[in-house]
């Protein structure tokens, strides 16, 4: 770390250790706040969230005073992300599909529709309030269903062609969603399962097994056993990468706008190949639960360095047309949910809890969807199809669907600055 005047600010500058460091106390510190303020809890607003806005706050406060600014080595915040993602494609098994049965292939189609609506909006109500394109897909399926992860790397992609303030486009456009997710999902279910007067099934047999093919085997992982699948976590983000590259070649030959994908799109399908090339072959004793593990550490640590370092008073000039689309996604995925989606899937009450569930994913993230089904859950009774498919889906299956959607948007649309 080292200081020094710069027209008379105080630049405070970082190496990319001493970022990392700052960026695992900020989480700390969001661990902290989230455990002492009950609403954050209740809107589940991440932690790395939290304490990255908080330093946000700060960092705004020395932009407007003049007397201090900030500049960060964030060497390591790619890796992190990348590693989180590859993650999330390890854990999609082909046997989830089978296990789920047709409701779940169903409530995943669904899932991938609404990434559709949601780009369409995005890119409708952006042309109509002046909205760069670039920023209303960021305000769309990249942060409702992708998340703080995906908007940072999206927003990251579209600020090497031009649009600066993509990251924080991305970062708000997400938070927004995430407390969005939990304010619309409950009630909208209960609005439903009091509407029709709807009760649980409790003759259900739904296939119980599928909450068990990413449980621990519990066998003691040797030290040998750790490092093949910290290997094959490094080896599908390198070769991902190389994929995406060569994904965004084939793009910008029959797109006339140039676009790079970002790399954990390509680390991401190729972990979905390599999870499932390795139940039919083997090839190392593969444990879902520490694979887990590492990727929440690497998204907490991912998200709380991309927020600390994000500029807010940039996003000024975007705040009415971007709260405009994000208000239009909300309540379109409101009204499908309510009156289509609760039809297709059966109009009875697992329809009712699968809905707030999707305006849990849809909107937030899935730990906003199990909150939303939870609140319904012990008001009126177990879903028990619910709770397994809506998890499923919106961890990583809707991600098959709305990434190749959204790559269409992107590559139609928007054009370098």
């Amino acid at each position: 770390m080292s200081f020094e005047n710069v027209d008379q600010v105080l630049n405070i500058k970082t190496d990319m250790i001493t970022t990392l460091a700052l960026a695992a106390v900020l989480l700390l510190v969001g661990y902290y706040v989230t455990n002492k303020l009950s609403f954050l809890k209740r809107y589940c607003i991440p932690a790395p969230v939290v304490g990255g806005f908080i330093f946000m706050l700060i960092t705004w406060i020395g932009h407007f005073s003049g007397a201090y600014s900030f500049t960060f080595d964030t060497t390591f915040q790619a890796p992190f992300m990348l590693a989180f993602f590859t993650t999330v494609g390890l854990g999609a098994s082909v046997q989830l599909l089978k296990k789920g049965g047709v409701l779940l292939v169903i409530y995943w189609l669904i899932a991938g529709v609404v990434s559709v609506i949601q780009n369409t909006i995005g890119i409708v109500v952006s042309s109509l309030t002046g909205l760069a394109p670039a920023y209303g897909l960021l305000s769309s399926a990249i942060s409702m269903i992708g998340g703080h992860g995906a908007a940072a790397a999206y927003g990251k992609s579209f600020a090497e062609i031009g649009y600066a303030q993509g990251t924080l486009v991305g970062a708000a456009a997400a938070t927004f969603g995430l407390i969005s997710a939990v304010l619309v999902g409950g009630p909208l279910g209960r609005r439903l399962i009091e509407k029709y007067d709807l009760k649980p099934d409790e003759s259900e047999n739904f296939d119980t097994s599928v909450t068990e093919i990413n449980v621990s085997t519990g066998k003691t992982l040797s030290g040998l056993d750790i490092i093949k699948n910290v290997t094959a976590i490094l080896f599908c983000m390198a070769f991902g990468t190389m994929v995406a590259k060569w994904i965004s070649i084939l793009i910008n030959l029959v797109s006339p706008n140039p676009l790079s994908l970002p790399d954990y799109v390509g680390a991401m399908f190729t972990a979905i190949i390599v999870r499932n090339l390795n139940e039919k072959i083997k090839l190392y004793e593969f444990d879902y639960p520490m694979v887990e593990k590492i990727g929440d550490v690497m998204l907490a640590l991912y998200l709380s360095m991309a927020l600390m370092t994000l500029k807010m008073w940039e996003l000024a000039g975007l705040a009415r047309p971007m709260l405009i689309v994000l208000l239009c996604q909300v309540v379109a995925l409101a009204l499908f949910s309510y009156f289509v989606v609760f039809r297709i899937l059966g109009k009875n009450y697992d329809a009712a809890v699968m809905c707030a569930g999707l305006m849990g994913h849809g909107l937030g993230a899935t730990p906003s969807a199990i909150v939303n089904m939870t609140a319904v859950n012990e008001r009126y009774g177990l879903s028990r199809r619910a709770m397994m498919i809506v998890p499923i889906v919106g961890a990583f299956l809707v991600d098959i669907i709305y990434q190749p959607v959204t790559i269409w948007f992107i590559a139609t649309f928007v054009k370098p600055a």
